[in-house]
């Protein structure tokens, strides 16, 4: 096996996604969707509402960092049953690159889970294993 080889990831071939607004991914157990000030700033200004007002009713500081408050029961603040996502144009990048995330493609039997609990995951448009490895690489934990 050459040494390019064994640095190949699992997903060499890239891996499939589509989403269908299901909101497997939005709603649910209590969770952290993380935001810089500059994905705050976009989500004030998709909602037309000033940095302090969205800051005020929207984001909760988590030791040194941010992240969107949540309703009860853990589902995202900005998820609307029938509707879906009402900021989805400027969602973060932690929205953005699900279900590329680290832990969610570490394995085949970690993405096989994924493709268990997201409904897109497994179909729809396919992702070319460079896409998949930048979007890790956004991911901030």
């Amino acid at each position: 096996m050459s040494s390019r080889r064994a640095k190949e990831p699992w997903y060499k071939d890239g891996l499939s996604f589509e989403c269908t607004k299901c909101g497997a991914c939005c709603t649910g157990a209590p969770g952290y969707v993380w935001v810089t000030p500059e994905e705050i700033a976009a989500l004030a200004e998709h909602r037309g509402e000033t940095l302090d007002e969205f800051s005020m009713q929207f984001v909760r500081k988590v030791g040194r960092r941010y992240s969107l408050i949540e309703r009860p029961g853990g589902d995202c603040i900005f998820w609307e049953r029938g509707v879906g996502c009402t900021v989805y144009p400027a969602r973060p990048v932690q929205c953005r690159t699900w279900p590329f995330w680290p832990e969610n493609v570490e394995t085949p039997e970690d993405w096989r889970h994924v493709t268990e609990i997201c409904p897109g995951s497994g179909k729809g448009r396919h992702y070319s294993a460079d896409e998949i490895i930048t979007s890790i690489g956004m991911v901030r934990t």
